[in-house]
């Protein structure tokens, strides 16, 4: 059932779409020296955006791994340069696609999605 949504998140649902926004803020921010975390971050979520279903993004301290210091720091230098922004993208995306039925689990994929844009340093797919 994983794989059927995925398909149809990826080709209908804006999965595609989502994948190449955060990559392109992955690469934005790969630029800079001080942008690599951020990068690196995006693109994990680049791969998530692509196939949300079946899969979720949790803390890395939730799994017993150690977050590297100032991430807090790091991840409210995100919000205010792109994380806003894309989470504003997600959640209009999400309030549109959940306007049919048939569109509300694509709506609640682009939500997990927009609630990621605000800490998305310090994050695995599990």
């Amino acid at each position: 059932m994983a794989f059927i949504g995925n398909l149809l998140w990826f080709i209908f649902g804006g999965g595609l779409v989502a994948c190449v926004l955060w990559f392109l803020f992955g690469l934005l921010m790969a630029i800079t020296i001080i942008g690599i975390p951020f990068a690196k971050a995006a693109f994990t979520i680049a791969s998530f955006a692509a196939f949300p279903f079946g899969r979720q993004l949790v803390d890395v301290r939730t799994l017993g791994g150690k977050r590297i210091f100032g991430t807090g720091l790091a991840n409210f230098l995100w919000i205010i340069l792109a994380g806003f922004w894309l989470f504003i993208s997600h959640l209009a995306a999400g309030i549109a696609s959940c306007i049919t039925i048939i569109g509300i689990p694509f709506g609640l994929a682009h939500f997990k999605l927009a609630f990621v844009s605000f800490a998305p340093l310090g994050k695995r797919i599990v």
